[in-house]
């Protein structure tokens, strides 16, 4: 006899204010996956049913929660209990996030782009997982690190400060190196 656990969604507000961070009691997806636009959510059957919604402007997904922007001048009051229904059910159907499954965690390149990207996956990508985004290795050229920021990171106000404050300090002092982090936002 198997027994259903029941899923609960609750909401927490991000440090940006157009993206709602919504979580549930069950993993979802093993990494993240951000899908900035209408167009990139065709491979995700969950993220496709959350943009027929006309106020969704952004779907992220991480470990437990999903991460929805809202287009301006839609208020959250009205929307939560829609999308907490929405995503409830979404998660006890078991709708697929992705079609097919792969999730890369293997680190490339020079040992200093393979030790910076080890520091971002085991510190600052908890953290920023957190706040309801994601944040991803790009480059490193020179002693200046290019990250890119999904989700709510993306576009945030707060997102800068903890870029310097947090991230780079971090970098800068586990990796001598390194000498700035800059970001590209999705």
């Amino acid at each position: 006899m198997s027994l259903t656990a029941t899923v609960n969604v609750y909401t927490e507000i991000t440090p940006n204010p157009a993206t709602m961070k919504f979580i549930t009691n069950k993993l979802l997806i093993n990494g993240s996956k951000d899908f900035a636009t209408k167009e990139s959510a065709e491979d995700s059957p969950f993220a496709r049913e959350l943009y027929k919604f006309s106020f969704v402007d952004g779907v992220f997904f991480a470990s437990n929660f999903v991460t929805v922007t809202k287009v301006a001048g839609s208020d959250w009051e009205d929307l939560i209990p829609i999308l907490k229904e929405f995503v409830k059910g979404a998660v006890e159907s078991e709708l697929k996030i992705v079609d097919d499954h792969k999730e890369e965690v293997a680190f490339e390149g020079t040992e200093i782009e393979k030790k910076i990207q080890q520091i971002l996956h085991d510190y600052v990508r908890p953290a920023v997982e957190q706040d309801g985004g994601a944040i991803h290795f790009k480059s490193y050229d020179e002693g200046v690190v290019t990250v890119v920021l999904k989700g709510s990171c993306s576009g945030c106000p707060s997102s800068t400060i903890t870029l310097k404050a947090g991230i780079e300090n971090l970098l800068k002092r586990m990796v001598p190196d390194v000498t700035e982090v800059v970001a590209e936002s999705m």
